[in-house]
């Protein structure tokens, strides 16, 4: 059967295409159709975790089976309630993250990727356990960021914070700002870090063969 893509926003400027048609084994799901246009499209790829779908104009599931005719839109994030501010248990792209803030008028892209290390104040640690006030820390995150674009008004800010246990280089932050000039994003970048570690109530144990540690608390 034959479906009709729908590209808009962001991802519609790095496809180039306002639409195209699709070709899916009968009962094929939105979740196939996902994998397909992610293995055709890089930014479908990378933005893979933002993009809602909606068939014949109502939003879908990934387990909705589609039908001849259907009319699929990707629906990147809309303005003013982009979720450029995260929190995940899951695995963090930090390209997704880039995404976010991707724009034709951005000259620098400065990205922070926070990974868990293998030792701690002269201690190894085997991995790290990240425990979050969610509702509240969620809240901290979009503070920071409206802070940081207050004080750089050109700069575009994305935060996704991963929580649970992370094992050894797992990513547990990536910070993405983009900005028409390079100076900016890395000041921007670094304002943003050192906000997040300031007030946003989420909490690192590291673990490892010598025990564990609250840090900021002592063992």
């Amino acid at each position: 059967m034959e479906i009709r893509v729908l590209y808009f926003a962001l991802v519609r400027e790095h496809t180039g295409l306002e639409s195209e048609t699709i070709s899916l084994a009968d009962g094929a799901t939105v979740a196939d159709l996902r994998a397909i246009l992610a293995d055709r499209h890089d930014i479908v790829r990378r933005a893979q975790r933002h993009l809602r779908v909606a068939v014949n104009e109502d939003f879908a599931q990934d387990a909705d089976v589609l039908t001849p005719g259907d009319e699929v839109a990707l629906i990147p994030p809309v303005a003013g309630g982009a979720p450029r501010c995260s929190l995940t248990q899951d695995p963090v792209d930090a390209r997704a993250v880039e995404a976010l803030v991707e724009r034709p008028e951005a000259g620098a892209v400065v990205t922070f990727t926070g990974v868990v290390r293998n030792h701690a104040a002269g201690r190894a640690v085997d991995y790290l356990v990240y425990e979050v006030y969610a509702s509240m820390a969620l809240a901290k995150l979009r503070e920071v960021a409206q802070e940081v674009t207050t004080a750089h008004p050109q700069v575009q800010v994305a935060i996704c914070h991963r929580y649970g246990k992370l094992v050894v280089g797992d990513i547990a932050i990536v910070i993405a700002v983009s900005s028409p000039h390079r100076a900016v994003a890395f000041a921007a970048c670094q304002q943003t870090i050192d906000r997040i570690k300031e007030v946003v109530p989420i909490w690192k144990k590291e673990v490892g063969p010598d025990g564990k540690e609250w840090v900021g608390f002592g063992s």
